[in-house]
């Protein structure tokens, strides 16, 4: 199907008539950063030695849940309760205390390109992660300076549900005073592709991880790519598109 098929599906189930596209939400991990080998290599390090079977996949299939949630979900599945708050402190810690050991993480190839591509067409880039250390605002102005308002960025510091819900995705359309129709969100994992389609917007995947496309459209990604270097190369196309719709 064609990028102007996959358009029509999209604005046909939602009752739109067109994009009116003014936003470009982005995740950050798997998607701005090549971060997430560390990630799941941290993850399911800590998780397996507190006794959680938790492979660098479960990794992949919980990206885009805050930390809390992760282990929530994992031990629900496994001992049938959630965990209590000390075993989550503990383990978002020592988890944090892994991460840190790790050379930074570089810029996924094609993600600085991509964002300046989305600034040059007069929108607006944001990002929303299920991360929130710190240190995240001076990492990315760091590696993309003036391309992302501070304001413009939603972390799990600013949400009480994450990924898979909506509510990280409704919070930054509120912030940038966006609809649905105006902004599109561009992930890479399918609880982050289930949380776009959920409030509402069309869903772009670039598949950077080792899960199978098939995982990712079946969370409703409206398209796939396999990388954010293929999904910036086919950029000028799709904005026509966008525009066009």
């Amino acid at each position: 199907m064609t990028y102007n098929d996959k358009l029509k599906q999209y604005l046909q189930l939602q009752g739109f008539e067109a994009l009116q596209l003014r936003a470009v939400l982005f995740d950050m991990d798997g998607v701005l950063f090549d971060s997430m080998p560390f990630h799941a290599d941290a993850w399911s390090q800590v998780m397996t030695d507190a006794g959680f079977t938790f492979s660098k996949e479960d990794v992949y299939m919980n990206e885009g849940r805050t930390g809390a949630d992760t282990i929530n979900t994992a031990s629900m599945a496994q001992f049938g309760k959630p965990a209590t708050q000390e075993q989550i402190d503990a383990l978002c810690k020592a988890k944090c205390d892994i991460f840190a050991t790790y050379p930074p993480t570089p810029r996924m190839q094609g993600a600085l390109e991509l964002v300046q591509k989305v600034k040059e067409c007069g929108l607006t880039p944001m990002i929303v992660t299920g991360s929130g250390t710190p240190t995240l605002l001076n990492k990315i102005q760091s590696h993309f300076p003036g391309l992302f308002n501070e304001q413009h960025i939603v972390t799990s510091f600013n949400v009480k549900r994450g990924k898979p819900y909506p509510d990280p995705y409704l919070l930054a359309l509120e912030r940038g005073g966006f609809t649905p129709r105006e902004a599109i969100v561009v992930e890479n994992a399918p609880l982050g592709v289930k949380a776009g389609v959920a409030a509402g917007m069309f869903t772009i995947a670039a598949n950077t991880g080792p899960l199978n496309d098939k995982v990712l459209i079946e969370a409703g990604a409206n398209l796939v790519f396999p990388s954010v270097q293929a999904l910036c190369n086919e950029w000028d196309n799709l904005i026509a598109t966008f525009n066009r719709g």
